[in-house]
């Protein structure tokens, strides 16, 4: 979920020195190798990146000391206590990398850390991409201030791009910096709180540059089985419970929305003026409303999902939930044929991303055949 550090790949090549070296220096080489091939437009963008990334990085405060301190608040305590336990299950069960990720914590004084812009055509679902010089393509852009972010979807609005501007409580630097447990993600549940954790570690088991979709659809399928296991050691059966409803819930939001989707796509494939068009389109996004309200009472009013659809709903919105949870279906699948062995399966997902393009979307494809 945020700011990706796709972009920061080419840092391989400078090997274990490179990785010692300090989050100031790492962040300034990065960046300094990123603008020799940003074009114009793209260097105020990377500037906001490191400048934002820099921020958190000089309010990082120990985690563990936080914790010896006997005036921290009780819910305070309580959070880190879980973000901890996930973390160290993460390692020791999960086979998932959490290194020195997560043991800084970071008060941030705003909703989100980061807002990503997503955009599309206004007549197709397909999202607009952004590629950037050193790695590859992802489906949003993101911004550590709202207001950039908000300016920047109104100049692709203003082009005749349907936009959606999305906050993110969390971002992962994939193992190039140790990422910190900020206060945004602090106000959910304790089982999503460990969710999130088995997630963005996930992504620095294996991502694939340029293919958002695997990513997060990957990242996904890791949480949901982590926390499954989490939960089940725990013995705690009212989390349990309310882990089970909540996923529930997530399934039933995300089949909502994709069969929408499915709807929208016919709409833009009729042959209909612009004008028309429209009209169509908005009688669409209407009745996508007032069939959430219908869903939303099944769920016996559970407002979660309020916020998302009190957006337009138009093509970019759309999008964001199709890129991060497409291919989950297959890559669960694929998890059962390893025999839900997770270090098979993350060695598997790094070998789709050695593939062709062509060639792992006939994989998957494959997955999906019954």
């Amino acid at each position: 979920m945020g700011i990706r550090a796709s972009e920061f790949a080419a840092a391989k090549a400078h090997g274990a020195g490179f990785k010692a070296a300090s989050p100031a220096v790492k962040t300034a080489a990065l960046l300094f190798a990123a603008l020799l091939l940003a074009g114009c437009d793209s260097v105020s963008w990377y500037l906001q990146a490191a400048r934002g990334h820099l921020e958190i990085v000089g309010a990082r405060q120990d985690l563990r000391q936080l914790l010896r301190n006997p005036d921290l608040p009780p819910e305070l305590t309580a959070k880190l206590e879980v973000v901890l336990d996930a973390r160290e299950f993460a390692e020791a069960e999960l086979g998932l990398p959490a290194g020195g990720n997560y043991l800084d914590y970071v008060e941030l004084d705003r909703r989100y850390a980061v807002w990503n812009v997503f955009a599309a055509p206004e007549f197709s679902l397909e999202p607009l991409t952004w590629c950037y010089p050193i790695a590859g393509c992802a489906a949003y852009r993101g911004y550590f201030n709202e207001a950039a972010a908000v300016d920047y979807a109104a100049g692709l609005r203003a082009e005749g791009l349907d936009t959606h501007v999305g906050g993110v409580a969390a971002y992962s630097t994939l193992g190039w910096f140790d990422d910190a447990v900020l206060s945004t993600v602090l106000n959910r549940p304790d089982h999503q709180l460990a969710a999130l954790i088995f997630h963005e570690l996930a992504h620095q088991v294996a991502y694939i540059p340029g293919d958002t979709t695997l990513n997060e659809s990957f990242a996904t399928v890791v949480e949901m089985e982590g926390l499954r296991r989490w939960l089940e050691t725990r013995r705690q059966s009212a989390l349990v419970e309310e882990a089970l409803a909540d996923a529930e819930r997530r399934r039933q939001f995300v089949e909502f929305v994709t069969a929408y989707r499915e709807r929208f796509g016919e709409l833009y494939r009729r042959d209909l003026s612009a004008t028309d068009m429209r009209r169509e389109k908005s009688a669409l996004q209407a009745r996508m409303r007032g069939d959430y309200g219908s869903l939303k009472a099944r769920w016996g009013g559970y407002a979660g999902y309020d916020g998302w659809f009190s957006g337009s709903l138009n093509n970019a919105q759309l999008s964001t939930v199709g890129s991060y949870n497409d291919l989950a279906p297959q890559l669960r699948e694929l998890l059962r044929t390893h025999g839900d062995d997770l270090p098979a399966f993350y060695e598997k997902v790094r070998e789709l991303g050695r593939m062709r393009p062509e060639r792992r979307a006939e994989f998957l494809e494959s997955l999906g055949e019954d």
